[in-house]
């Protein structure tokens, strides 16, 4: 076995270790229920599926989802149905997805990052050729398993990796995958690998359509590469008639599920063309210097790791940005070149993020996360230096080897530190059992539901529905009835959609506590309208975090 070889192994290794450690904390949130978990347990359980927007494929009477949101295919509903069905239905069940989905990522950033050195060293070699420049030669270290090694221990990446439906890190293998084959068919020229990159780019865009913040610009950062090439007089791959007509049929094939929905409901034009200008969550997409600031600050965020308060604490790495400085400016120094196109790939990627139809929330750069530390890599790389460097006086430590020990020096300071921090948080995690839309109380206020014969409570806030379905295995089916319309106030038809189920005193309803409120407005109307009724509201129960932090109420009402 090479040492390649076996380092790679065990990076992938201490990453599975990471990842896989007690699997069901935290608690599920909401959206890994939503967007996998719920749909795949109907179709598991042969029970009536709740396709996103009531569209789908019709079969055998039942309608099968193409999209889980918007914006979001159906991809991990079925990918997480053979676990379900051979391993149960549980929460840790559903993760081995996503951390499986991990590793693929680990391996596709390896092969991406190498392919890429592969194809920079190709061009180096031949613009000496032509110019008359000194010699090119491969970096000591291979890039691809030092972004592989600082990803395996990083929190960002681990922590997301564990709640990867959450986040929908699905989209970073496509995405990788359309980076790997395309510098491949750059580097070999090899029909099948760009058809290959043109059908996981559209794989990626119908996982997740964001997946357009690097798909888009890679695209047109390849073309630009082609088309200079071959203005130079370089060899540049042939792009001949049965390659053009197998690009759109490659590209479209994945996309055929967002078109049909789209003919169905218009959600995805909808969604998008409501939200130009404001957008959901009332983020001004034209105030780009404001988006900036804030997307720039997550850069440093998915160094730092410190985005996972909801874990049980904060564990943040501070030194990770100031090691990323360093080797960025020594990479760029020794060979500039290795890194100007991944550089203006994550710039692009950044500039397209500051555009959304949500809010910009750091989970989108879960997407970004693996660039910015294959970037890293590089950089790493290119600071080791050449592999024929040599000493400039007999007898002393020369400045290459000089060179090279302080960024290994920098390489063990960040794994290091990314290590502790990873195991701290898991740490606190054990404790706290997560917070908030991530605590651990949802599997307890799910089991009272269930064996109290509650099937069928009226939820009155949002997080609440999907995941005490799948906790509860389906035997507890909360009826929404707070209303999309806004986060912010009830809609005017809430009072009258909230009035019928008021006649039925054996009602259940649940809310969050004051403090743990998303759609706001909600808890007052119902009160006012039950007080109108002439009934009385009495808290039931509430179920705590594990620190005693209320987070979901019971509700019932009473006649005075």
């Amino acid at each position: 076995m090479t040492l390649r070889r076996l380092w790679l192994i065990v990076a992938l290794l201490c990453y599975l270790g990471l990842a896989l450690y007690q699997l069901g904390l935290p608690g599920l949130h909401y959206d890994e229920a939503r967007e996998a978990g719920l749909n795949a347990l109907e179709i598991v359980a042969g029970a009536p599926i709740t396709a996103f927007r009531e569209a789908g494929i019709r079969l055998a009477g039942r309608t099968f989802p193409v999209m889980v949101q918007d914006y979001i295919g159906a991809l991990n509903v079925y990918l997480a149905v053979p676990f379900l069905a051979f391993t149960g239905v549980g929460v840790p069940n559903l993760r081995v997805l996503p951390v499986l989905c991990g590793l693929l990522v680990l391996l596709l950033v390896e092969r991406s990052i190498s392919e890429w050195v592969a194809l920079a060293l190709a061009r180096q070699q031949s613009r000496r050729v032509h110019c008359a420049e000194p010699p090119a030669h491969a970096p000591i270290a291979p890039a691809g398993l030092l972004a592989v090694s600082l990803l395996a221990v990083s929190a960002s990446f681990v922590f997301w990796s564990r709640q990867g439906i959450f986040v929908t890190n699905l989209t970073q293998i496509f995405v990788f995958l359309c980076l790997w084959l395309g510098v491949r068919w750059l580097r070999t020229g090899l029909r099948s690998a760009l058809v290959g990159a043109v059908l996981a780019a559209g794989l990626a865009l119908y996982a997740k359509l964001l997946a357009v913040w690097i798909i888009g610009p890679f695209a047109l950062l390849a073309a630009g590469w082609w088309w200079v090439v071959r203005r130079r007089g370089g060899e540049v791959p042939a792009l001949d008639s049965r390659v053009l007509v197998a690009l759109p049929v490659a590209f479209l094939l994945p996309l055929l599920p967002l078109i049909w929905f789209n003919a169905q409901t218009g959600g995805t034009l909808a969604s998008i063309g409501g939200n130009l200008g404001e957008s959901y969550y009332g983020v001004q997409n034209s105030d780009i210097g404001a988006n900036l600031v804030v997307r720039a600050g997550q850069v440093r965020t998915l160094l730092t790791g410190e985005q996972f308060w909801y874990l049980g604490g904060v564990h943040a790495n501070r030194l990770a940005p100031w090691l990323a400085l360093i080797v960025l400016i020594v990479g760029l120094a020794c060979n500039w070149r290795l890194l100007a196109m991944p550089l203006a790939l994550l710039g692009l990627a950044v500039g397209a993020s500051l555009f959304t139809v949500s809010d910009l929330f750091i989970t989108h750069y879960a997407l970004l996360q693996p660039l910015v530390l294959a970037i890293a890599g590089l950089a790493l790389a290119g600071g080791f230096g050449a592999r024929h460097d040599t000493t400039t006086q007999a007898g002393r430590v020369s400045w290459p080897t000089l060179r090279r020990l302080s960024i290994g020096a920098v390489l063990a300071v960040w794994v290091a530190t990314d290590l502790a921090g990873t195991v701290f948080y898991h740490r606190a995690l054990a404790q706290s059992g997560g917070l908030a839309d991530h605590s651990d109380a949802s599997y307890h206020l799910a089991y009272h539901l269930r064996y109290n014969g509650m099937g069928a409570p009226l939820a009155l806030d949002w997080g609440i529905d999907a995941s005490v379905r799948f906790l509860s295995q389906g035997t507890v089916t909360p009826i929404e009835i707070f209303g999309y319309a806004s986060p912010d106030a009830p809609d005017a038809e809430f009072t009258e959609r909230v009035a019928p189920f008021l006649e039925n005193l054996d009602n259940v309803y649940l809310l969050h506590s004051e403090g743990a409120t998303v759609f706001a407005g909600r808890r007052e109307s119902f009160l006012a309208a039950a007080g109108q009724a002439g009934l009385t509201p009495v808290l039931e129960r509430t179920f705590v975090q594990r620190d005693g932090t209320p987070l979901f109420e019971l509700w019932k009402l009473y006649r005075r």
